[in-house]
């Protein structure tokens, strides 16, 4: 892939929440559940995003987009810094950034018919005239392979798949350069995840979208991305083009997880490699390493140094002291 300009920028990114008791209210810690994240997005490109449920893999997402606001650090935008941004300032770039989200059926306004549900971020910006929002929408059904009509209707007369299509034509209507999908197919069936995982890629060339695509499934992510990077514990452990990174993993962390999915061949016997423990809390993170307390290569020195992603190759990043 040839270089291209950065549309999205982020700097030392982190974003911590106050854990608190249920029965008193009482403060149990600090959720860090991005941490010190430093990544450039790439005008035009789909950057995978992958790692175990609890990485922090939609956080930053979120993060990135100001849904959620960074408790450090700076995410810029087409070169605007959008953490210093106003209310108002903010509210005119949302036009150019969206979200799809994972689940279908919450992330629609049940009450809500499906032409408004679409059209609703046309009228916020006061887009067009009644009738060319009318049309828009129309548009927007055919464009995600359903039909107009479908606009009368609400969420709960549809499929889980066709929701999922009426959140994407939500997410396209007012043209946004980039996009978070956030596990967009995780909550549908294998028979409909393929036809939505091809719907994006054939509109992110359409129209010429910058795409995050949040995931925790490598064979989804390896299809749709051109670089891929693999976070842990709220930290990038990997990132790479998508061929490097999958052909040629570096990060013990990565390797684990290439090695635990399962091969599409019937006649040869696996045995699945996975890692031992699970994920630590992000409340009480490891020291150092984040990911030495399930690495087999650690050694004493990853508990009192914090890797950080450095190039080992030309665009290949690594976070690891140890190579």
């Amino acid at each position: 892939m040839n270089e291209k300009a950065t549309i999205v920028d982020t700097k030392n990114l982190s974003k911590w929440y106050t854990s608190r008791s249920v029965f008193y209210g009482a403060n149990k810690g600090v959720v860090k559940a991005v941490q010190d994240v430093s990544l450039s997005i790439r005008k035009g490109e789909t950057l995978g995003l992958v790692g175990e449920s609890g990485s922090g893999k939609t956080t930053l997402g979120r993060t990135i987009l100001q849904l959620e606001k960074p408790t450090s650090g700076v995410v810029t935008f087409k070169g605007r810094d959008l953490s210093v941004m106003r209310k108002a300032q903010l509210r005119a770039v949302r036009r150019e950034m969206q979200i799809v989200y994972q689940d279908p059926y919450s992330s629609l306004e049940a009450k809500m018919r499906v032409g408004n549900i679409i059209s609703e971020g046309l009228d916020i910006h006061k887009v067009g005239t009644k009738n060319e929002r009318k049309e828009r929408v129309e548009e927007l059904l055919t464009v995600v392979g359903l039909v107009p009509e479908y606009a009368s209707r609400y969420p709960h007369e549809f499929s889980g798949g066709q929701r999922q299509r009426i959140s994407v034509a939500r997410a396209l209507a007012l043209n946004p350069d980039f996009l978070v999908a956030d596990e967009p197919v995780s909550a549908l069936d294998i028979s409909v995840q393929a036809q939505i995982i091809n719907l994006l890629l054939d509109l992110s060339t359409e129209f010429a979208l910058t795409m995050v695509f949040i995931s925790h499934d490598l064979s989804v992510v390896q299809h749709v991305s051109d670089r891929v990077a693999v976070m842990y514990l709220g930290r990038i452990m990997e990132l790479a083009e998508k061929d490097r990174l999958y052909n040629h993993p570096k990060h013990p962390y990565t390797l684990a997880l290439l090695e635990a999915v399962p091969k599409p061949d019937p006649t040869q016997r696996q045995e699945l490699k996975v890692l031992s423990g699970d994920i630590p809390s992000p409340i009480n993170p490891p020291s150092g390493c984040v990911f030495r307390t399930r690495c087999p290569i650690a050694n004493r020195d990853c508990a009192a140094v914090v890797p950080q992603l450095e190039e080992t190759e030309s665009g290949h990043f690594v976070a690891c002291i140890q190579l």
